[in-house]
């Protein structure tokens, strides 16, 4: 497990590119048959990647945690950007495929990780926060039908927003929050930008009473997104590539543009889970 430290504006804003990706940008995410996990001092958020191909892989807490088991106090979020896979938790197995989900509450014990196939294998990006109760463990399915211990994401919680003229026509698929899925306070969606639009959080905003973490994908190769981060005075950017994350700071703006369309994962821990709750900055006020 990588440790990541919390930094300070006034610091950053001196910092070079190189000192800027060391600090904040996760350059890979998804090792083959292995568990690749970052944990930041920033609201204690853990995020990375399980990518089971020749064998089942199990979530250990190691000597990071000072825990018994991973969750022994803290709640997990998955999506699934890979092929379809198997989630198990404490004997119990999920199949969850590809752009579905999973939250698992604090206390389940044993957790791993498998593929259906290995030719195709399942690429589970993880989201993990503390936690200080027990919330149920379910399936979250983007769409079709619900059966014992799933849901469904609502369409409410689909919203189009955007339009092509603005360069972000999207779709925000909120799996993680109060009224579609109950966590203590992690909360984790999936946005998916379309053909022609590149823009995402655009108008920009910060929120004091939450950090974020972003992770981009369905990139190729010579594909490149610059993602847009620091005080909004003060703003500073990151080129990112295909399934690379990006720690962003409460005090920080997190916007992206693309070459082209993609699509990236956002998890935010914090101090609440007003979705809405935001500080809008004016198109006219960012430097």
């Amino acid at each position: 497990m990588e440790l990541r430290t919390a930094s300070s504006p006034k610091d950053v804003k001196h910092y070079t590119t190189e000192r800027l990706r060391e600090e904040f940008l996760v350059e890979k995410v998804f090792f083959e048959d292995e568990i690749k996990l970052v944990y930041s001092h920033i609201d204690r958020i853990i995020f990375g990647g399980a990518m089971p191909v020749d064998r089942e892989l199990k979530l250990e807490a190691g000597d990071e945690l000072r825990a018994k088991y991973f969750l022994e106090r803290r709640e997990l979020g998955i999506i699934n950007i890979g092929g379809d896979g198997k989630v198990v938790v404490d004997g119990k197995e999920y199949t969850v495929i590809a752009r579905d989900g999973m939250y698992i509450g604090m206390g389940s014990k044993d957790i791993s990780f498998k593929s259906d196939d290995p030719k195709n294998p399942a690429k589970f990006y993880i989201n993990s926060a503390p936690a200080h109760r027990t919330c149920p463990t379910v399936l979250i399915k983007r769409e079709g039908t619900a059966g014992e211990g799933e849901v469904v994401i609502k369409p409410e919680n689909k919203k189009e927003l955007g339009c092509l003229e603005d360069s972000n026509h999207r779709t925000i698929n909120k799996y993680i929050l109060p009224g579609q899925v109950e966590s203590c306070q992690l909360e984790m969606g999936l946005t998916h930008l379309e053909p022609g639009s590149v823009w995402n959080t655009m108008p920009s905003h910060t929120h004091d009473r939450r950090m974020e973490v972003y992770m981009y994908f369905d990139l190729p190769e010579d594909a490149f997104v610059s993602h847009f981060m620091g005080e909004p005075t003060q703003t500073r950017h990151i080129i990112m590539r295909n399934e690379q994350a990006v720690i962003s700071p409460s005090w920080s703006i997190h916007s992206g543009c693309g070459s082209r369309n993609y699509t990236f994962i956002w998890g935010m821990v914090g101090e609440n889970q007003d979705f809405d709750d935001m500080d809008d900055v004016r198109m006219q006020d960012l430097l």
